[in-house]
């Protein structure tokens, strides 16, 4: 498997934002080709001094080449476009491959 994850600071109007993800964004996401797996998780606690983000979304694909596939999709595009619809800033994008232990 293989994991994109996307993680988004503290918005300026976060119930603006859970709404706006659950209702738009989400729905757009479940959309892309070769997505296997979706969670998200909003109000994260942080275990040490740093604040924790606000929203940490996480999805699965078959491997780099299906992400590659479903971002340049024209679903991935739109979803793309989604992000300053309800995101104060880009957020932090990573992927790589998951192991499931």
């Amino acid at each position: 498997m293989y994991k994109l994850t996307v993680v988004y600071d503290m918005p300026s109007d976060p119930d603006s934002f859970r709404a706006h993800y659950r209702d738009t964004h989400i729905p757009l996401v479940r959309a892309l080709p070769g997505v296997r797996r979706i969670n998200y998780s909003f109000d994260l606690e942080s275990l040490g001094e740093e604040p924790a983000p606000f929203c940490l979304f996480e999805a699965w694909f078959d491997d780099a080449a299906a992400l590659g596939a479903a971002m340049t999709s024209p679903e991935g595009e739109r979803t793309a476009a989604d992000v300053p619809n309800f995101s104060d800033a880009l957020p932090l994008m990573f992927h790589g491959p998951a192991t499931e232990v």
